[in-house]
């Protein structure tokens, strides 16, 4: 039997849904406009003001925003409330360094603990269960998110936050936890080393709710054989809330997009021209009733479909495909947004040449990077030995780890051996074949 955490709300009859959508968006924009100088400037800037906007028809009136932006007004320039009405800010990593921070007030802590609430419900999860949170914790998203919504719902939730593998299953096993939130590779990980142990017997778990990273239809089913559960697709972005942006429900066909709180866009990622439904294109995202950071037209850059096909789990809200790739050049390894010019500061701040090559793989369920690094020409040696040494003492690893968080292999190479390119240069080799 289809449950739900909000019934009014997720079965929804789509005008009803429209008409509210088209309220909170002359709200959102006359709020934006009123309080956010960066984004009227760009406003201004297209000609378009908040009395232009009678509803979500006239979205495509408003300029884009983009990750560039949030760069660029860091801090504090796309906050829309005074700073004493903020409770907390979540963060993501930037391209060199620069963070993107998101701010939050309590009312929109608590529509996204609504929202991460409906996604554990639409994964079968009652206040009867125990919800274990292996995402991390802190300025990341995902553990923060799900423990909300867990205790929304008033499930008994155990804030696990990610690592120490052999703690996580002596209380999976100890508190019979029934629903897993983490990210697939960790979820993966997690069933090899239950069965290593020979405790899956003692494992109770029906459920589990995975994202932040890509994965396959074939990692969802080897995850729901080798851990007897059904595996739910979860999406969010730190900039727009975090996990619960949309969820999937028990057809696993998409992920239901949160049409009260989010309103979505199929664009070409090349022209900005708004695609009809069903079109593969860019997502952008527009929040209708965030008060501390309420972003307009964020282009996501995730290529997916939206659609409204009918619904066997009832829900009325447009679903979102899962990722079929990206607009950009950033990759997600191990649930982190890695980007090759974070890798190129690193090199060059070193005093290497800025030709390089990145190997992303899938080793088993865990995810590697390695970086080809060409020697200084006059730095060079062709002594295995030496190369070998150098590779250990290098400081780049550290300096790598020091920026995206996560450990990068480095293989020195001689001078000029990594292919150039009259076109754009291969910098990404990835071979996990994710979509």
């Amino acid at each position: 039997m289809e449950r739900y955490f909000q019934p009014e709300v997720e079965l929804m009859p789509y005008e009803e849904i429209r008409k509210m959508q088209n309220e909170k968006i002359v709200k959102q924009v006359r709020h934006v406009y009123d309080h956010v100088p960066y984004y009227r400037a760009k406003m201004d800037a297209k000609g378009v003001k908040p009395e232009d906007i009678q509803s979500v028809d006239d979205i495509k009136k408003l300029p884009f925003l983009s990750k560039e932006d949030l760069r660029e007004a860091y801090p504090y320039g796309l906050v829309a409330v005074p700073l004493t009405d903020c409770v907390r800010i979540q963060s993501t990593s930037g391209t060199t360094g620069k963070r993107v921070g998101a701010f939050y007030t309590q009312h929109d802590i608590d529509l996204w603990d609504e929202c991460c609430a409906r996604a554990i419900v639409a994964a079968g999860g009652t206040k009867d269960d125990v919800v274990h949170v292996c995402y991390g914790y802190g300025l990341f998203t995902g553990g923060p998110g799900l423990n909300g919504g867990s205790h929304m719902l008033g499930s008994l939730t155990l804030p696990m936050s990610s690592g120490n593998t052999e703690r996580q299953i002596q209380f999976m096993t100890d508190l019979g936890s029934t629903i897993l939130c983490c990210t697939p590779s960790y979820a993966a990980y997690l069933a090899e080393s239950i069965h290593e142990r020979g405790v899956i017997d003692k494992i109770k778990l029906k459920a589990g709710i995975f994202g932040a990273e890509a994965w396959t239809e074939e990692m969802r089913r080897d995850i729901e054989k080798s851990l007897h559960i059904k595996a739910y697709d979860i999406y969010g972005l730190t900039e727009i809330s975090g996990p619960g942006v949309s969820f999937e429900c028990s057809e696993q066909t998409g992920m239901h997009i949160n049409e009260d709180h989010f309103y979505a866009e199929i664009i070409d990622p090349d022209t900005g021209e708004v695609l009809p439904e069903g079109s593969k294109g860019e997502l952008v995202f527009t929040c209708l009733d965030k008060e501390a950071f309420p972003l307009l037209r964020y282009r996501t850059r995730d290529i997916c479909v939206l659609s409204r096909k009918k619904c066997s789990c009832g829900r009325t809200h447009v679903k979102m495909s899962k990722p079929m790739g990206r607009s950009d050049d950033m990759m997600i390894v191990k649930g982190v947004n890695v980007f090759p010019s974070q890798i190129e500061a690193v090199l060059i701040n070193q005093g290497y040449p800025a030709n390089y090559q990145i190997i992303v793989d899938r080793v088993g369920t865990t995810d590697t990077i390695g970086v080809l690094v060409e020697q200084p020409v006059d730095n060079y040696t062709a002594d295995p030995a030496e190369i070998s040494s150098r590779e250990q003492e290098s400081h780049l690893v550290q300096g790598l780890k020091n920026m995206l968080g996560i450990q990068v292999t480095v293989r020195l190479v001689e001078p000029k051996s990594i292919a150039r390119s009259e076109g754009k240069a291969v910098r990404v080799i990835d071979k996990r074949k994710l979509y």
